[in-house]
């Protein structure tokens, strides 16, 4: 190990040090029989099984709504471009407690909560609110990572799909999706651990009822308020174990070889 390894390997550590002391704080906070008592509990398994359904709800709208724009973005150019693209990165830097304030007074009284409402749509305070919120954060994440797999495809696949005569719907569903298939799988898992972990904008969309709109983070929120400490770890490394899984999923695929893209032929 030479000089300037031994000098970039300590911020390394410290950190590293950092991220393992506050995982063995969580741990030893409670003692094992409290722990494994709390991890049965109803109320941690409803809080596990809820933000599953949730961040897969979320993760679908984001999906639909997230790859057909960031191809989009990647292959066309229209006047205001810069403008949109900016507007679609505010959420990544909105603090959530205000992205949730923002959708509060939005599918609350008035604006677009009153005409929901008469179609029996009802946001505020309800599951939906809570897919709702977790959708507004998810989808920039999905937006950026699937617009850089989009922009990674050499353009001359394309190029040689056009010129057999394939449509344009074509060209996307056999030719880029699969070329940038694998990072954007990448990138949903990460927007999906983003979800899973999402606290202030549920918080204010949602609100924090037990049993019902009931996220991991909510459960670790109500539950520390109350003194119940065991339950309040449990869902802590319940939901640290989802991330830990999803992060290296994320990396099993950044990390495998693409499959050949036109193996069949276009």
């Amino acid at each position: 190990m030479n000089h300037l390894d031994r000098f970039l390997i300590a911020p390394l550590l410290l950190f590293s040090l950092l991220v393992a002391g506050v995982i063995a704080a969580l741990l030893t906070r409670v003692s094992w029989l409290e722990l494994s008592e709390a991890l049965t509990h109803p109320e941690t398994l409803y809080a596990l099984r809820f933000s599953l359904l949730v961040s897969a709800g979320a993760m679908t709208a984001s999906i639909l709504i997230g790859v057909p724009t960031a191809y989009f973005l990647a292959r066309r150019g229209f006047p205001g471009k810069a403008i949109v693209e900016t507007l679609l990165d505010i959420p990544l830097v909105m603090p959530p407690l205000i992205a949730g304030v923002g959708l509060l007074f939005l599918f609350g009284r008035g604006l677009l909560g009153e005409p929901l409402a008469r179609m029996g749509i009802h946001l505020i305070l309800s599951p939906l609110g809570a897919v709702t919120a977790q959708f507004f954060v998810a989808t920039p994440i999905v937006i950026r990572s699937a617009r850089a797999a989009f922009e990674s495809v050499d353009s001359g696949f394309e190029e040689a799909a056009q010129t057999l005569g394939l449509s344009a719907t074509t060209i996307f569903l056999r030719v880029n999706l699969p070329l940038a298939g694998r990072s954007i799988v990448a990138g949903l898992i990460l927007a999906w651990a983003r979800t899973m972990g999402e606290f202030g904008a549920t918080l204010m969309v949602a609100g924090a009822t037990r049993f019902r709109t009931e996220t991991l983070p909510i459960a670790v929120y109500l539950n520390i308020s109350s003194g119940e400490l065991g339950i309040a770890v449990s869902c802590a490394l319940v939901l640290l174990g989802v991330a830990f899984i999803l992060l290296i999923a994320t990396r099993i695929f950044q990390r495998s070889k693409p499959n050949p893209v036109l193996r069949r032929g276009v």
